[in-house]
């Protein structure tokens, strides 16, 4: 048949070759994450790959979790996978998991074994490994392997039956110790393992191998490419020789591509969860963390990390992609999106010496100036205002386009000020300034043309309410010559939190979890409150763009 798709990479190349051909009818895909852990953000690739898939070819994705391994799996993990696939804008059609079928699993192994091409190993998991052999010598093949159809069967079973101790058995396929592809070397299908199952309880003492119960699972469930990174391109022979002797007469078909690999970025759930249980972060949605949950936690919009994703592309080869890519999407995002509030993070008192104390001056300000819906809000122009420190010098240096003795500057949305005097501590800092608001100055007033040397953001002190700015970066510094240990490379300041801050009340009106610009600063989401009560702010991404959109 011929499809009306115009395929965008590889991958649907083949979908749109499989489709007109024959092979396939329809187009089913799935994402199968093991519950070992919180997603991160590599994992956005194949959710956005095998949704898009599903969109795009008007086909059907299922989330099945590959829950083989008790130890290292738990609920926990499953409701959080959930909840950022939900959060990323995904559904699944159907919600599987592996021990869903370890009944029917079971039962191919012991097809297997009767069509003798399976076997039980009484060698151990290290014996194994000394006998499998090198890229450049054969494996040497397990004194086991030739027992009969009956004696393995009774050997499965009584591994079923838990009547051997773990470790002291395996189930093994029976292909070619000296085929050049190692995953071939007899590999193994089933471990006896006593361990407490998140769905079947302790019904089970012996578990099938990922590389055994996935193909299994895929072929079972209807999927017609099974998609998945790179790293099991020499896994596929082995995917294809379990469902060609389970007898699957329709195959799923496995495609591979380049995993997401970000710079300085932790895409290990084993090593985040070393971070996680040492207390080097909060948690698994720690702000730093490069897990879905970590951004959601952050501000990131999902619809970034989907841009980003499509930016990254579809590749065939792996490579690594500068984390200013994804800063920008969300940048690009929130620019969008995010209403404008002036905070100043180092608090400098100004006086404006021609307002009374008890005067007051309203101003409308736009909210987001690339939302026309966005409206506007209200400003208060008080006698004691705020500025941050770094917008006046006494000894400016070159090219200083703020406040100087004698100079003006404009404040945001409001008047420009003129400098008037300034009030020094006893150690030669910078106690207070004294200024005047030039008359007429304001947008739209006889003065609002004067030339100034900057436009900065203040608030007012009687308004003004303390914030606590949390500014995130990096978990891992960049990397030296011959230092690969994340534990060599974890960045110490990745987290600062900057108390005393001072913020317009718009900022605080919004809900928690709305993302605000801060005029000059960064994007920042509201955050709540700490346990002080003192609103907290986290800071999503800079302001300053370092990515070359070319």
């Amino acid at each position: 048949m011929k499809v009306d798709v115009e395929p965008a990479n590889f991958i649907e190349d083949f979908i749109v070759e499989d489709l007109e051909s024959g092979r396939y009818h329809y187009v089913y895909t799935r994402f199968p994450p093991e519950p070992n852990g919180y997603l991160h953000v590599g994992h956005s690739k194949s959710l956005c790959i095998n949704f898009g898939i599903k969109e795009k070819f008007r086909g059907r994705c299922n989330l099945r979790f590959d829950d083989t391994n008790p130890v290292k799996e738990d609920v926990e993990y499953v409701d959080s996978i959930k909840e950022d696939i939900r959060w990323l804008g995904f559904e699944w059609d159907r919600e599987l998991y592996a021990s869903d079928y370890f009944e029917q699993t079971f039962e191919y192994a012991v097809k297997l074994i009767k069509n003798g091409a399976a076997y039980v190993c009484d060698y151990s998991a290290e014996e194994i490994r000394l006998t499998r052999g090198t890229l450049n010598e054969p494996g040497k093949e397990s004194p086991y392997r030739n027992r009969s159809a009956e004696e393995n069967l009774e050997l499965f079973y009584g591994m079923r039956d838990g009547k051997y101790p773990d470790g002291s058995k395996v189930l093994r396929a029976k292909i070619d110790m000296a085929s050049p592809n190692i995953n071939m070397r007899d590999p193994v299908l089933y471990r006896i393992l006593r361990a407490h199952h998140h769905r079947t309880g302790d019904k089970w003492c012996i578990y099938p191998m990922y590389d055994f119960a996935h193909p299994i699972g895929d072929a079972l469930d209807g999927v017609t490419h099974s998609i998945c990174t790179l790293e099991f391109e020499d896994h596929r022979p082995l995917y294809d020789w379990v469902t060609a002797q389970c007898g699957f007469e329709m195959p799923p078909r496995q495609i591979e591509f380049a995993r997401l690999n970000i710079k300085n970025t932790i895409m290990s759930k084993r090593y985040l969860k070393k971070l996680v249980d040492t207390g080097f972060v909060s948690g698994w949605n720690d702000p730093r963390m490069p897990t879905i949950s970590g951004m959601r936690e952050r501000g990131y919009p999902p619809e970034a990390i989907k841009e980003f994703c499509a930016r990254v592309g579809v590749a065939k080869a792996n490579s690594e992609v500068d984390p200013s890519l994804l800063e920008f999407c969300v940048r690009e995002r929130l620019n969008l999106t995010a209403d404008r509030a002036m905070v100043v993070e180092d608090p400098l008192e100004v006086m404006i010496d021609n307002l009374a104390d008890d005067e007051a001056r309203e101003f409308d300000v736009i909210n987001n100036p690339n939302n026309e819906d966005s409206g506007t809000h209200k400003v208060v122009l008080r006698k004691k205002i705020y500025i941050d420190s770094s917008d006046f010098s006494l000894d400016p240096p070159p090219k200083y386009k703020r406040l100087t003795e004698g100079g003006t500057v404009r404040l945001k949305g409001a008047y420009i000020l003129r400098h008037v005097a300034t009030e020094l501590n006893p150690d030669g800092s910078v106690k207070r300034l004294r200024c005047e608001y030039i008359e007429d100055s304001q947008q739209g007033g006889a003065n609002a043309g004067m030339k100034v040397k900057g436009t900065v953001q203040w608030v007012s002190a009687g308004d003004a309410a303390d914030v606590a700015l949390y500014k995130y970066e990096s978990l891992l510094v960049d990397a030296k010559d011959g230092v690969t240990d994340f534990n060599e490379r974890l960045n110490p300041d990745s987290l600062k939190v900057v108390r005393g801050a001072k913020a317009e009340p718009f900022a605080l009106e919004k809900e928690p979890g709305t993302a605000f610009q801060f005029m000059r600063m960064a994007y920042y989401k509201y955050a709540g409150a700490e346990a002080d009560g003192v609103p907290k702010f986290y800071r999503i991404v800079e302001l300053k763009d370092s990515y070359n959109k070319k």
